[in-house]
């Protein structure tokens, strides 16, 4: 019997996060192709290559196919094609599953879909830097890019994770992944100076026709739908990106000294969990300066199903579930993060048998007399922020925050046999 008169007792609470979800998008993305006149050049029987990512995006599978019809109204043919750069183990079955596990296949979408590592070489930046393109893509009459529009885990500026991003790496493949990360350190991660010559040879030489910009909101709701066309990218995106950030979830308070994840997974994260909301986007261990909130200890407790044993992001934590190491695939996992040039979030962190020896080893680093006093939070994962634990250190505090909905008084935590946590979800 696990006695949990030393640990912090637990409270529930929803954040009050503005809210202001599309409820007919379908109609929505009728509506916007048409005001902006994004598919006017689209011709009968020509080829339109529709060009889709692996984030974790609500209702993608509903707003892929409301742009297949959308295209096959002007009498074009749609396909689709992969745009994630080395995600799916970076094989083109592997990026196939990956739409697969959206909804997205050839029966639900009633058009062909065409998954290839195969990409072309279009040229060079004046920077020296090699442009690489989807090779179905570059063959087609026209490309329509469908992305999110969000902060990104780890580039920062004007253009982060967006249509730009998925032009640039999602449609450059494995190679030209690899090769976009080998130079992202020369520009610290603010892809301003790099965007620009980038993006003018891709229009220059590739039929890219127009982009469908998503916003979600905090909640994971689609609040904002738009097609751009083509030459408008540049400069609509950093609109939308301010946008985004401005609907982002986040943790209540910015001093944690134990955040617990659920889980963690590509779907939800380049990272596995998002930097922007742990507040460790430019160090795996600690924020920067200026940086909020200021997580001191992360400890992860299992991947999710649709991240296939992809555990990139893991070494952003300090402890992690036994589960986590049995369910990872160790060679997706690699060619994610040295593909990203981002290898120390492959690292293994410290690993326990249990959820109760994790607890043990946390509260030992801490002072007898202040463990009843840790600020310690508990969430699902960084896209499920809404209803959330907190230890019983925030509670006055919470009754008295206006975005704040407190559900219940603080209680103590409840273990199974094996000495693992009672999901409260």
């Amino acid at each position: 019997m696990i006695n949990t008169e030393s640990l912090p007792c637990f409270f529930p609470i929803d954040q009050l996060f503005p809210s202001s979800p599309i409820e007919d998008v379908e109609q929505v993305i009728v509506n916007t192709f048409r005001d902006s006149g994004s598919l006017v050049d689209v011709r009968e029987g020509q080829q339109v290559a529709i060009a889709v990512g692996s984030r974790g995006i609500h209702q993608l599978s509903r707003i892929v196919l409301a742009v297949v019809e959308e295209v096959k109204k002007c009498g074009a043919v749609p396909v689709i094609v992969p745009a994630m750069g080395s995600h799916g183990g970076a094989t083109a079955q592997g990026q196939a599953l990956v739409l697969e596990s959206y909804g997205i296949t050839e029966s639900t979408m009633g058009c062909e879909v065409i998954s290839s590592m195969e990409t072309i070489l279009l040229g060079e930046t004046p920077e020296g830097l090699p442009i690489y393109f989807d090779k179905v893509a570059s063959e087609s009459d026209h490309v329509v890019v469908v992305n999110r529009i969000k902060p990104h885990t780890r580039l920062a500026g004007r253009y982060e994770s967006g249509l730009i991003k998925m032009l640039m790496i999602g449609l450059g493949k494995h190679l030209g992944a690899s090769t976009y990360h080998q130079f992202f350190p020369d520009y610290d991660y603010c892809l301003d100076r790099l965007v620009p010559s980038v993006v003018e040879l891709l229009l220059e030489r590739m039929p890219i026709t127009c982009g469908l910009a998503i916003v979600e909101d905090a909640f994971e709701n689609t609040s904002h739908l738009e097609a751009i066309p083509a030459r408008q990218i540049l400069s609509r995106e950093p609109e939308l990106l301010d946008k985004a950030k401005s609907l982002l979830p986040r943790l209540p308070f910015d001093h944690v000294d134990l955040l617990i994840v659920d889980q963690i997974g590509k779907e939800i994260s380049g990272t596995g969990m998002d930097t922007n909301l742990i507040g460790r986007k430019s160090n795996d261990k600690a924020a920067a300066e200026k940086e909020f909130p200021k997580v001191r200890h992360i400890y992860v407790r299992s991947l999710t199903d649709q991240t296939a044993g992809n555990a990139a992001g893991i070494g952003i934590a300090e402890y992690c579930h036994r589960r986590v190491v049995q369910s990872l695939n160790v060679e997706k996992t690699k060619v994610n993060c040295i593909t990203s040039a981002h290898p120390s979030a492959g690292a293994i962190p410290l690993v326990f048998d249990s959820d109760w020896e994790v607890i043990q080893a946390v509260l030992s680093q801490v002072a007898l007399e202040r463990q009843r006093a840790v600020k310690w939070v508990w969430i699902r994962d960084t896209l499920h922020v809404d209803r959330i634990l907190l230890s019983e250190s925030f509670y006055a505090e919470s009754l008295h925050r206006k975005d704040l909905n407190v559900l219940a008084e603080p209680t103590p935590l409840a273990f199974d046999e094996r000495g693992d946590l009672v999901s409260p979800w």
